[in-house]
């Protein structure tokens, strides 16, 4: 029996998105209202807001953001477990949320090469770790260690995901790629994509580009930040009467 206890506790630390919201105990979900107000607005078909204009038609929001402080689990808890539930298929018997019902396309993207590496990396696929002398990920991560698939690494980038590919519960392998700003608006061009989860401000150029990426499969971006940068015009997108003309967020 402490044998079994043993191998079931070892076992955990591979299955870290079974543990997030539960139904009771002291995490449990109902703790977290805006987090789960967050999944809902991606799924939902919510009345069209007076001040939205045209540019809203009731449906879905696609583009969302967790505009929140610093240490209140936006990086982990928002962006990176939403990601994980899209690339997987693994959608918990609450979720109220996007969903969807086959393998995707998905970047996710930090602000350099490093905190891409040090936060999302390490959200979603755990430590980079060897296994049969092949340098790979830990799975201690939002994804599960048993859907983990081929990695490829970046050049010039110590320790850092170029793509990995994950297995849907629908069948088939999703593809992550991994990202940051500091590549610059080139790199973000001419793929489409289904989920994108830009973790930090993102320059509006590249914010614009990714919402481009999304437009032929009606994707949806993930933003999770703290607003440094203040009123930026990122940040105006969300806002109330405050869009840049043309873009439309919602």
């Amino acid at each position: 029996m402490d044998q079994l206890r043993s191998n079931i506790a070892k076992q955990q630390r591979f299955r870290k998105l079974y543990s997030y919201y539960p139904d009771v105990g002291a995490l449990r979900r109902e703790l977290y209202p805006k987090h789960l107000q967050f999944f809902a607005a991606g799924g939902q078909h919510v009345p069209m807001p007076m001040w939205c204009g045209e540019d809203c038609d009731g449906s879905p929001h696609r583009d969302r953001l967790a505009l929140c402080a610093n240490r209140v689990g936006k990086s982990e808890g928002m962006g990176g477990y939403e990601t994980a539930l899209h690339l997987t298929g693994r959608y918990p018997h609450w979720w109220a949320g996007h969903r969807v019902n086959h393998p995707i396309e998905a970047w996710a993207v930090g602000k350099s090469n490093e905190s891409t590496r040090d936060i999302i990396q390490k959200i979603l696929l755990g430590e980079v770790a060897w296994r049969a002398g092949k340098k790979t990920v830990a799975g201690t991560g939002h994804v599960p260690l048993d859907d983990i698939g081929a990695v490829t690494w970046k050049r010039g980038v110590a320790d850092l995901i170029d793509t990995v590919r994950v297995r849907h519960q629908s069948g088939g392998w999703s593809t992550l790629g991994l990202k940051s700003y500091e590549q610059g608006r080139g790199s973000f061009e001419g793929t489409a994509k289904d989920v994108i989860w830009l973790d930090e401000e993102p320059p509006l150029a590249i914010y614009v580009e990714c919402g481009i990426r999304l437009m032929t499969r009606s994707g949806h971006l993930l933003l999770t930040f703290t607003p440094m940068e203040g009123m930026s015009e990122v940040v105006l997108e969300f806002l109330p009467g405050g869009a840049i003309p043309g873009t439309g967020a919602v």
